[in-house]
């Protein structure tokens, strides 16, 4: 898996949301149907994918294979752009755009009409899948995530027990316990921030929604300041401080290596990194490399529980839609349908299936032994919150913040948590006023 992708799948939901300057759409709606009957469906389609790694080693054209089996007559080809967001950006500002295609950041959702055709209503297409409110313009879908994602804590578990720890904590103070112990009875880093690399930082913007529970977690960053006392970003950045003000992850955060840290944790050098599920199956990869054990890769949700229980938010990658130029709808609406359902590529990613009635993958076991509920966040008011972010230049989606928030953690930069914490408090407050509902 490449960094783009990562950052996609760490992005999530902000990806759907900015503006876009494209002219190749059209104003006018259309519907991409479904068939009944697969053998009568036909023509050839490009499919465009941000996943240059699977089209390379040949793994889309062996999905590509199985989907022929059930529909013959269409044939599927794949471009895969390395620089998929600037790529496709320059794309559509004209029809060629492929015949299916990832939902690129540049397109406002309430735009998504003019470039992508209807998958069908949200009300009939939830209640099979997942994430349908992420796509959804009046009432229709327009695209869907073929799996879905949580954010957590990637860990060595063989560290954490040799620390003494075998609980996952329960408190951000409990963490921060288990940390120092990792630190005094072990070789390893307690917890690695992927400084340099920049873009993990951003998965803590993830953390939102999970310390509350709360399914409105969006909307009240919407109306509110997400850096009040109590709210789910401050217990979020608070513990990211700590982390760092306490001496609990690496020496020199400049000079942290995304691709090194995977074989380190696997190793045990490094116990703990807040990533993604995605992230599960690139670790356990190292680990096998290594010549250790892939068992000893964990998962861990944040430590806050709401009614006595960890909540985990799910949210979706990328969503695949069919452009509305595509002369072939029906073929692409076909693919779409067959690899969110049938190709098996949420198990091959070890990730959370699209559909509702799917089990979790083995590796988060440990989270239903644990009884942790799974939330999806409203995002009826997401495109607000990229507007508002955007205005106040904050950048939740983006590593600058947190980079500072880590500089001034380790005394790089001067000044206090609550008031760095205020400042970005009434950036964004400020511009929530220049922002329509």
């Amino acid at each position: 898996m490449n960094r783009r992708t990562v950052l996609a799948l760490a992005a999530g939901t902000a990806l759907l949301l900015a503006g876009c300057t494209g002219t190749g759409g059209t104003s006018k709606g259309a519907e991409a149907p479904a068939s009944d009957d697969p053998s009568k469906v036909s023509g050839t389609i490009k499919v465009l994918t941000q996943r240059t790694d699977l089209v390379q080693d040949g793994t889309m054209k062996k999905y590509a294979a199985e989907f022929n089996k059930t529909y013959p007559k269409v044939k599927v080809e794949f471009e895969a752009l390395t620089d998929y967001e600037a790529d496709v950006k320059i794309r559509m500002n004209t029809k060629d755009y492929g015949d299916v295609l990832l939902i690129p950041a540049v397109i406002k959702k309430n735009d998504y009409p003019k470039f992508f055709a209807s998958l069908g209503t949200q009300a009939e297409r939830s209640k099979k899948y997942r994430f349908t409110d992420f796509t959804t313009v009046d009432g229709k879908v327009y695209g869907q995530s073929p799996i879905g994602v949580s954010p957590g804590f990637v860990y060595n578990k063989k560290v954490w027990r040799e620390a003494g720890v075998s609980k996952w904590p329960t408190t951000p103070a409990e963490f921060l316990s288990d940390l120092k112990a990792i630190k005094s009875k072990t070789d390893a880093t307690p917890y690695y921030t992927n400084f340099a690399a920049q873009w993990p930082l951003t998965s803590w913007t993830y953390v939102n929604g999970s310390p509350s529970c709360d399914t409105q977690a969006t909307t009240k960053l919407a109306e509110g300041d997400p850096w009040a006392m109590g709210s789910d970003l401050r217990v979020g950045d608070t513990l990211l401080y700590d982390i760092v003000h306490q001496g609990l992850a690496e020496k020199d955060p400049a000079t942290t290596n995304w691709e090194l840290s995977k074989p380190q944790l696997a190793k045990g050098k490094i116990a703990t990194q807040w990533l993604g599920t995605w992230a599960i199956i690139q670790f356990q990869d190292a680990a096998r490399k290594a010549g250790v054990s892939p068992d000893d890769i964990g998962f861990m949700p944040f430590p806050a529980q709401a009614g006595g229980r960890f909540c985990a938010v799910v949210s979706p990658d990328y969503s695949q839609a069919v452009n509305i130029n595509s002369q072939h709808k029906e073929a692409a609406r076909a693919w779409i349908d067959w690899f969110t359902d049938k190709s098996g590529y949420d198990k091959d990613n070890l990730a959370i299936s699209p559909l509702k009635s799917a089990p979790l993958p083995s590796v988060l076991k440990p989270y239903e032994d644990q009884g942790v509920k799974f939330i999806e966040v409203s995002d009826a008011k997401g495109a607000q919150v990229k507007e508002i972010d955007d205005q106040s230049e904050v950048g939740i989606y983006k590593p600058d913040y947190r980079q500072d928030l880590v500089d001034l953690a380790r005394g790089a930069r001067k000044g206090s948590l609550d008031d760095f914490l205020a400042g970005l408090g009434k950036k964004w407050t400020e511009a929530q006023k220049t922002v329509g509902s």
